[in-house]
């Protein structure tokens, strides 16, 4: 299966949003932050299926993580969650590097095909 970093700041969201994946067999790496993410990112060289990261968050948020991403690893396949609607608007001008954007509060079944057509794309 797809090894995906997961990045929430939220560490109960986090948990939850790992072990949801890992029911589908993925191998899953979390961050706290995006600063976070983008270490653990370049840490493993971009080794990564799909990046799964909150827009909003404390030092880098999502945005600025997918951005960096993608100029680093082009190939990388990116899905954004969020909360708030006008984060959400940010997140519409990302359309060429972001494949979709998760609204909170969502399912783990919408999380799972959510992922699994990212993966498929």
């Amino acid at each position: 299966m797809a090894r995906i970093l997961l990045v929430d700041d939220e560490e109960p969201v986090r948990g939850f949003l790992k072990r949801g994946l890992e029911i589908d067999g993925h191998s899953v790496v979390t961050a706290s932050d995006g600063s976070d993410g983008l270490d653990r990112l370049m840490e493993a060289d971009g080794g990564f299926d799909l990046l799964l990261t909150d827009i909003r968050m404390p030092l880098m948020d999502g945005i600025a993580l997918a951005l960096a991403a993608k100029r680093d690893f082009p190939d990388l396949t990116i899905l954004l969650m969020t909360g708030f609607a006008d984060q959400r608007e940010r997140a519409r001008g990302l359309d060429a590097i972001v494949t979709d954007v998760l609204t909170k509060p969502f399912s783990l079944a919408d999380l799972r095909s959510t992922v699994k057509r990212a993966l498929a794309a």
